[in-house]
């Protein structure tokens, strides 16, 4: 199968980045499988769009602002099934206390799992991939003031579910 430059290009910047993108698209979506299927998407978008992206250097926030953009619209389409409560069932009370906790990254995880979407997507662009508070704003298309306060309280939810004291 003969290919083009471009196709080439797209191959191997998908072979050197692909491993840090999955990276943040977990972060997004809280699971594995949504995770690739997220990348998988973007890297589609990005595909098509190819061409017309002249800045080789904005790939990554390319497709990272397109994984952002899929994961709030999959948000806005999903109906909610199930709906939180302050009681669990008991089944799910005494299986979480017979386990113990994995380790610091594993606890991590699962704090990060239980916040908002906002607050996920948040934490993960400033603290994952290190964007600055206006490009997180740009990124998902709010005020940087928003993007304070939701960093903010994110990392006292964070803090909260670790165990550790809010400075």
């Amino acid at each position: 199968m003969q290919t083009t430059g471009w196709e080439d290009e797209f191959r191997e910047y998908v072979r050197a980045r692909g491993p840090a993108l999955l990276r943040t698209a977990h972060q997004l979506t809280g699971h594995p499988l949504d995770a690739e299927d997220l990348l998988q998407n973007a890297l589609t978008k990005t595909y098509l769009a190819w061409n017309r992206i002249e800045d080789r250097g904005a790939l990554d926030g390319y497709v990272r602002r397109a994984m952002v953009n899929i994961n709030i619209s999959q948000w806005r389409r999903r109906k909610l099934e199930e709906y939180p409560s302050d009681e669990l069932p008991e089944m799910c009370a005494s299986s979480e206390s017979e386990e113990p906790h994995g380790d610091v990254h594993e606890q991590l995880e699962q704090a990060l799992d239980s916040l908002p979407e906002r607050m996920r997507a948040a934490i993960v662009l400033r603290y994952y991939e290190d964007m600055t508070e206006p490009e997180i704003a740009r990124t998902l298309g709010i005020s940087v003031g928003t993007v304070k306060s939701t960093v903010s309280r994110a990392m006292a939810k964070l803090r909260n579910a670790l165990g550790r004291r809010t400075p």
